[in-house]
């Protein structure tokens, strides 16, 4: 892969400098609330006691890649709004394809494990305790983040085989993997086959993976007699399910929106949801419909909220 003399222009967002200092405080305002939150989910899932389940296990690790695949785009999106400096090297362009292909796809094989993990729950609360075990959930953790990792390097290294010349225009605001195929000055036509083939299997796969579940946990409501049974079952897996069509959804657009002239602006739209909005959503969704999240936040505030001093009589 020849990186010689080699940049890649990114797209501006706004050419008006008023608008760019207006973008500039909102991206900020979004980003540090995104490492607040899931900073906050993360310190409580590790330090409540009643919050070591399975559920909340996977959920400190989904505030974990959100917090970390805002962190790969953001910083570097808020440099080039108030410098006005969209270039960056190949090598650059490279790496932040590699960690934001990296945590998007942990983060399918994630939620697809909370998939399986609240059909346990659900369809066979008996045995949830046996499924469900410490070691199970560290098993799927460590194949998510393993197996994320392998997939990623292998679409890395077959960019080896392209070469990339000149200073070339890239109509997105950060560096993916379809952005760079683009942009290769040989025929990417192998790389494609290899990313249609291995990442539609993939894609296909952790799709089902999650969705399934939910058939089956859909068919066992049904089957509950009491209307405050169905209301208890589907408030244990609307949290998870709300942010599994968030993620799909932003991701569905991002990377089948073609990049043409007219639908140019939708894109950015969505671009921007999908690596500033979406990792901030979640948080919010859990811990708005979490009770367990909620009550452990009041509890921690509680304990470090100031007492008043004893009057003395």
């Amino acid at each position: 892969m020849n990186q010689t003399s080699i940049s890649v222009l990114l797209i501006s967002l706004s050419d008006s400098q008023e608008t760019n200092y207006v973008l500039f405080i909102f991206f900020l305002l979004i980003y540090l609330m995104t490492v607040f939150s899931n900073s906050l989910i993360i310190l409580l899932v590790v330090t409540c006691a009643h919050l070591h389940t399975p559920m909340y296990f996977f959920l400190g690790n989904l505030a974990l890649m959100d917090m970390s695949f805002s962190s790969v785009t953001a910083p570097r999106l808020l440099f080039s709004i108030i410098t006005q400096h969209w270039s960056m090297s190949l090598s650059e362009c490279i790496t932040q394809m590699f960690f934001v292909l990296y945590f998007v796809a942990s983060e399918a094989f994630l939620l697809a494990s909370m998939s399986f993990d609240r059909y346990v729950a659900i369809c066979r609360p008996l045995h949830y305790s046996q499924i469900m075990s410490w070691s199970m959930c560290i098993h799927f953790v460590s194949f998510v983040w393993s197996f994320g990792f392998f997939v990623t390097i292998t679409f890395t290294l077959c960019l080896k085989r392209l070469t990339f010349c000149g200073r070339k225009l890239i109509q997105s605001f950060f560096c993916d993997l379809p952005h760079l195929l683009q942009i290769s000055c040989t025929d990417p036509t192998i790389n494609v086959l290899i990313l249609m083939g291995v990442g539609g299997i993939l894609s296909f796969v952790t799709f089902v993976a999650t969705f399934y579940p939910y058939v089956m946990i859909f068919r066992a409501v049904l089957r509950i007699g009491t209307s405050d049974g169905k209301s208890k079952a589907f408030s244990t897996c609307t949290s998870h399910l709300t942010v599994v069509l968030i993620f799909y959804s932003a991701a569905t657009f991002v990377y089948y929106i073609p990049n043409r002239s007219h639908l140019l602006t939708l894109n950015r739209v969505f671009s921007v949801n999908y690596i500033l909005i979406t990792p901030l959503l979640n948080p919010l969704i859990y811990s708005l419909r979490s009770k367990d999240l909620k009550a452990a936040l009041q509890r921690a505030l509680h304990m470090h909220r100031p007492h008043p001093a004893p009057t003395r009589n």
